[in-house]
């Protein structure tokens, strides 16, 4: 998990928490739906309403209509809202592992489970085609998921401790079966709300969809991980916000899970009920759909990936994130690891989302131009170096702790390491997303531009797993105090502590990954980065996918 994780909202919107690897990494299917709403009879409609409209009155409403779509505003906004709980909690549980000594070879298999985000396209067009047409096409996949989310928590609520205490440690299998399931429902549910959201508003309003997601999205992330994080902790709940002290937080895991799961039940009830799909409302026109088939969106995906530019681009996409693994996926739960409280780590959020607001906005003035792959080639070797800077970090966190915790001046340090490795981060990811634009073929823009995205999020996610994986075979430690004793597996640690001795690390496993991935990254950078700029040099008709020539 990256430190960037432990901070923040990726994935992003992945999201997963924003920051080290993904967030805004996640790829949103949006787009594919956008195509099927620009339909010129629906455009004529629409002209003829504001033609037919009081020229006055429109000079004096800024936004036509918004007042009259509050409601649905507000419906989406929350929608969103509830999309990232889950994807808070299952954030959150890492962080719970770590500070139960669980291996890390258990935290990369929890790690699938934000897999996926990263993987919708696969049935997206499923979700796209498949619905009943009386209960409406969004509804048809946005009320079973959303109930089956609660469903899920409300089970998770009665069992989560258990599976959290057991005897021989938390039962990972069946929390990674759970949390992925959850996951898995989530971003289907994300297919239906952006879907939805094209056709919930109007025309002239449908930009607020965009606004309703990252806000939305965003808060639920917020209250599933940095809050629940804050009041589930002892030691932060004594300090600021009581004045007895009590040996537990305000909150506890299976209290959250069970007012969610509540939360969930009840208001998509209302939602099966209330609202319906294609309101006519004032000013507002039905606008129908249109559907492609399934095997011919699927077919359309393999004929884009066989095109030899879009291949090796997607190749590359799916290699450049190795360099960063180790600190991306690992930092943050070694800082745990080290006793840094996770809450204080979660809540070093805050001060950091103006910086994440700007920087694509900043970032964006240099990535306009014809060749903004080159400010994806610029920025890799700073975020390579902040890689070592973080494995320092690590290194050093130890010999600060004091009696009381870490002093503010460390937390200030974190702070700065984590805005740098923003910029690189945001640099990286607003080039290539300028890129993906630049070169998705317009006639299908939607479902192109989503694969490369997919592709995207999928370089970030493997590499973190494999580097989980990685760490504690790499890792060397001895038995000190008792003879003839080793610490090279669980039982043959147990068996130096049973005869009176102690394992110590002799060599981390992740200072090793840390060298050994900037190394990887340096000769990708040198011999694959190349490659990549010079993919700007191809003329437009090398992306054109042939089966819409």
């Amino acid at each position: 998990m990256a430190l960037s994780d432990l901070i923040t909202h990726k994935n992003g919107r992945q999201r997963k928490m924003a920051g080290a690897i993904n967030p805004p990494e996640n790829m949103r299917y949006m787009d594919k739906e956008e195509k099927s709403s620009s339909d010129p009879e629906v455009e004529e409609e629409a002209e003829g309403l504001i033609r037919g409209s009081d020229s006055e009155d429109r000079r004096h409403r800024v936004r036509p209509g918004i007042r009259g779509e509050l409601g649905n505003v507000s419906l989406l906004l929350f929608l969103y809202v509830l999309q990232g709980i889950p994807l808070g909690l299952a954030g959150s549980i890492p962080l719970i592992l770590q500070s139960k000594s669980v291996s890390y070879k258990d935290q990369a298999f929890f790690s699938f489970v934000f897999w996926p985000f990263s993987l919708k396209l696969l049935w997206a067009p499923l979700v796209d085609a498949l619905y009943f047409s009386r209960f409406g096409r969004r509804k048809s996949w946005l009320v079973p998921t959303q109930f089956l989310l609660g469903l899920f928590m409300l089970y998770l609520s009665g069992t989560v401790d258990s599976l959290l205490q057991s005897e021989g440690g938390p039962k990972v299998v069946t929390l990674t079966a759970v949390f992925f399931m959850l996951e898995f429902l989530a971003a289907t549910q994300d297919i239906a709300v952006d879907g939805w959201a094209l056709t919930m508003l109007s025309r002239e309003n449908v930009g607020y969809a965009s606004t309703c997601n990252s806000v939305g999205q965003t808060a639920g992330y917020f209250l599933g991980n940095v809050l629940f994080l804050a009041l589930e902790s002892a030691d932060f709940c004594n300090k600021y916000l009581r004045v007895v002290p009590k040996d537990t937080g305000i909150v506890t895991l299976s209290d959250f899970l069970f007012f969610w799961g509540v939360v969930f039940l009840v208001s998509t009830t209302l939602v099966a009920i209330i609202k319906r799909e294609n309101e006519q409302g004032k000013g507002k026109r039905k606008v129908h759909e249109e559907t492609e088939g399934v095997m011919e969106t699927y077919k359309l995906l393999f004929s884009i990936i066989k095109m030899p530019t879009v291949f090796t681009f997607c190749a590359l996409l799916l290699t450049a994130k190795i360099g960063f693994s180790a600190a991306d996926a690992v930092t943050g739960l070694k800082l745990v690891e080290a006793g840094v409280p996770k809450e204080q780590l979660a809540l070093l959020a805050v001060p950091m989302v103006p910086l994440q607001i700007l920087l694509p906005v900043i970032i964006s003035k240099y990535t306009a131009g014809p060749r903004p792959l080159d400010v994806f080639y610029k920025a890799f070797p700073f975020r390579l170096l902040i890689g070592l800077l973080y494995a320092l970090l690590v290194w050093w966190t130890p010999s600060v702790k004091e009696e009381g915790g870490f002093p503010v001046y460390y937390y200030a340090i974190v702070l700065l390491s984590y805005a740098f490795h923003q910029v690189a981060l945001y640099s990286m990811y607003v080039a290539c997303m300028a890129f993906h634009a630049k070169v998705s073929d317009p006639l299908i823009g939607g479902t192109y531009m989503t694969l490369l995205n997919t592709v995207t999020n999928l370089g970030g996610n493997w590499p973190s797993t494999v580097a989980l994986w990685m760490v504690d075979p790499l890792t060397s430690k001895e038995c000190q105090g008792a003879v003839r004793q080793s610490c090279g597996s669980p039982d043959e640690a147990g068996l130096c502590v049973k005869e009176g001795g102690v394992c110590v690390t002799t060599l981390d496993g992740y200072y090793v990954e840390s060298v050994v991935c900037v190394v990887i990254g340096l000769a990708w950078w040198v011999w694959l980065g190349k490659k990549m700029r010079r993919l700007q040099e191809q003329s437009p008709a090398a992306w054109r996918c042939r089966a819409n020539q």
